[in-house]
């Protein structure tokens, strides 16, 4: 429990000490990696899984090639990349790392979103004359946005979590804590660059998970609510009913 007080009170020093960057700057190298990862991935991923999900076409190759992705070891894959092209493109080589590391979870998020989609509301949408490519804007990516998010939100947090690994090649990040502080015994430091991960982690999940309840459409919500009324209501008839 003192380690931990420790921990806390060397994050709100503003001196990390050790040559370390100050935690603010930390931070926003941290940042940077992610969204910068996760939006390449984006990029890639969603046109990808939405082309998957609105033909049915290519999900096999699809789950194949995310679970081979999945299998990479990220701390191997930084080094082979940091040691295929060298010292003066670390930087290419850990968005290369995490960029692969994120699509898998988006581009599931992206196909399974529309694949979820009652098939009887394509075919209406069809039936009315719909253009494929009207199909796709204003019927599958409304009502596929929400798993599309869930993706990006665990492709986010998967992402924050491994751009620690970051600092061994000297790219800073909140990483660069727990590197320095195993070898100088400042468990502290360790502890303290752990909990700002953590920290980091959970303010990020918090935003997607807002983020995910918003997408989805206000007809939909309004459905789940009404139906969950009548439940309510029948369940309190029968405990009424047990009652007497």
């Amino acid at each position: 429990m003192n380690l931990i007080g420790e921990a806390i009170a060397w994050i709100f020093s503003g001196n990390p000490g050790a040559g370390l960057a100050p935690i603010p700057v930390a931070l926003a190298q941290h940042l940077w990696f992610t969204f910068v990862s996760v939006l390449v991935a984006a990029l890639i991923a969603v046109p990808l899984g939405w082309l998957i999900g609105h033909t049915g076409k290519g999900r096999d190759v699809a789950v194949a090639i995310s679970g081979a992705a999945r299998a990479i070891p990220s701390f191997g894959l930084l080094i082979f990349l940091f040691l295929l092209l060298g010292v003066l493109r670390t930087t290419e080589a850990a968005i290369i790392t995490f960029v692969l590391l994120a699509i898998p979870s988006i581009l599931a998020g992206a196909y399974t979103g529309f694949e979820a989609i009652d098939r009887k509301v394509i075919d209406a949408a069809r039936a009315m004359g719909m253009t494929e490519w009207q199909i796709l804007w204003r019927v599958e990516v409304p009502l596929g946005l929400s798993l599309l998010i869930a993706g990006l939100r665990s492709a986010t947090l998967q992402v924050v979590a491994t751009v620690t690994i970051a600092a061994f090649i000297n790219l800073g990040g909140l990483g660069q804590y727990i590197l320095a502080g195993i070898p100088l015994r400042r468990f502290d430091i360790v502890l303290g660059g752990a909990l700002l991960v953590a920290a980091l982690a959970l303010v990020l999940d918090g935003i997607f998970a807002l983020l995910q309840r918003a997408a989805v459409p206000a007809g939909i919500r309004a459905a789940h609510s009404h139906h969950s009324v009548p439940q309510r209501s029948a369940t309190a008839r029968t405990a009424a009913v047990g009652a007497s």
